[in-house]
């Protein structure tokens, strides 16, 4: 980052308390329009720190070629997904954009070229939780797409260079699930708290071990770790959203968990605040 870059966002967002960083384990799009005790600890970390100037939020429902970020100025609500009530689909989610961090956001990660867009808006994985958290939408939000074809170390070296932003009162969310799969949904338990697959608890009792520990390297290497996460994590996308937090801890700042459930047999809702 160079003085230029910094001057940029000092002209937009003063100086501000240090901002936390969440991961939050996102689950069914029902939980955007559903009361129940994950949405509860959605609101409550909202409450916990202090109210953003902008949200940046990597959803692991922009899986992209290349890097990319929302640069328009009114994002529009994306019902990317299928087979759910009416409900759902009229949920409207309308924050504003901000296409000045989305520059600024772009010239951070230089030389990772990162392009602005103007087609996406903001998918289920921001908008069903980011809506319990700030429900009257007058927080700007950006979304940052993940790059398919890189692996998990880069996109955590990348999301060193947003640190910056956590100074100008800029929330991070990262937002997918640490357990992801689908394909072996429990479906008799899809309601049931606390409901896993043995593989799934193991996974979650190995990963919540390495967070608290701070072993941030083998939820890096995450494909080395055993049968456990190759069933949790049969697909990256989900998963990536937790590197890009984990990637802006200080050493000095606590990581603490909440949410910290399965359910479905192979989902978890675990969710994560850094700061």
């Amino acid at each position: 980052m160079n003085l230029n870059d910094l001057q940029n966002i000092s002209n937009n967002f003063g100086n501000t308390q240090r901002m936390p960083v969440l991961f939050l384990g996102h689950g069914s799009p029902m939980n955007a329009i559903e009361e129940n005790q994950f949405v509860q600890g959605f609101r409550k970390a909202a409450h916990e720190i202090p109210k953003p100037n902008a949200i940046l939020c990597i959803s692991a429902h922009w899986y992209t070629k290349g890097t990319f970020v929302t640069a328009m100025d009114m994002p529009r609500t994306i019902h990317d997904f299928g087979g759910f009530p009416k409900a759902l689909f009229d949920v409207q989610y309308p924050a504003p954009g901000n296409p000045e961090l989305a520059r600024e956001t772009a010239e951070l990660l230089a030389p990772v070229l990162v392009d602005e867009d103007h087609n996406w808006g903001l998918d289920h994985g921001a908008w069903s939780v980011i809506k319990h958290m700030y429900p009257e939408a007058d927080i700007p939000v950006i979304q940052l797409s993940i790059d398919y074809t890189k692996p998990a170390q880069y996109h955590f070296d990348l999301a060193k260079r947003l640190n910056e932003l956590r100074e100008k009162g800029i929330l991070i969310i990262g937002s997918g699930n640490i357990v992801h799969n689908l394909r072996l949904i429990d479906w008799k338990n899809i309601d049931t708290v606390g409901a896993g697959w043995d593989w799934a608890v193991e996974a979650r009792e190995k990963t919540n071990s390495w967070l608290l520990d701070g072993n941030f390297q083998n939820i890096i290497d995450y494909q080395k770790q055993g049968t456990f996460l190759q069933y949790a994590v049969p697909t990256p996308d989900h998963y990536l959203p937790l590197i890009y937090t984990l990637g802006l801890k200080d050493q000095s700042e606590s990581l603490s968990l909440f949410n910290n459930e399965l359910i479905g047999g192979s989902l978890s809702m675990t969710s994560v605040r850094i700061g």
